[in-house]
């Protein structure tokens, strides 16, 4: 076979250091259409991103030459500094250091997608952390409640 082809599709989870709310509003379309950015220049594709205050959610077609960590400080080191850019109010700006990266069948894409989109709606009644803990056993990730919070 002369051709690599591939279709990995992954959902990718992380919150602000602390969960502190800092993504605001007026800024999210901004964030999201640069961390499409990021992604396209890694050879991969944004399918679906979703973010509220304090955390976001991405839905990827994960580049086939990048390995997921490395997408990952990509996306975080780069959308980082970029928000530092954008006022006094984003200086200190960090995400957390830890992340929840899960294959998704390309069967689920869709109901993923709803879920994605739907994320100010959620947590008006779920906290990121009971999200996170939900998704974890979802996957069928095994954790330490004592590390994965930062």
């Amino acid at each position: 076979m002369s051709q690599s082809l591939a279709q990995v599709l992954v959902h990718l989870v992380f919150s602000t250091k602390n969960r502190d709310p800092m993504l605001a509003d007026d800024l999210r379309d901004e964030l999201h259409a640069y961390l499409g950015g990021i992604i396209e220049n890694q050879k991969g594709t944004l399918l679906k991103i979703g973010s509220v205050a304090d955390h976001i959610h991405l839905l990827i077609a994960h580049p086939r030459t990048c390995a997921p960590a490395d997408l990952v400080m990509e996306i975080k080191t780069g959308s980082s500094k970029w928000l530092k850019t954008k006022g006094p109010q984003y200086a200190t700006f960090h995400w957390q250091n830890g992340y929840g990266i899960f294959s998704v069948s390309p069967s689920h894409r869709a109901a993923l997608e709803k879920y994605i989109s739907n994320q100010a709606e959620h947590h008006r009644t779920v906290s990121y952390q009971d999200e996170y803990r939900r998704l974890l056993k979802k996957y069928g990730v095994q954790f330490d409640e004592r590390f994965v919070w930062d």
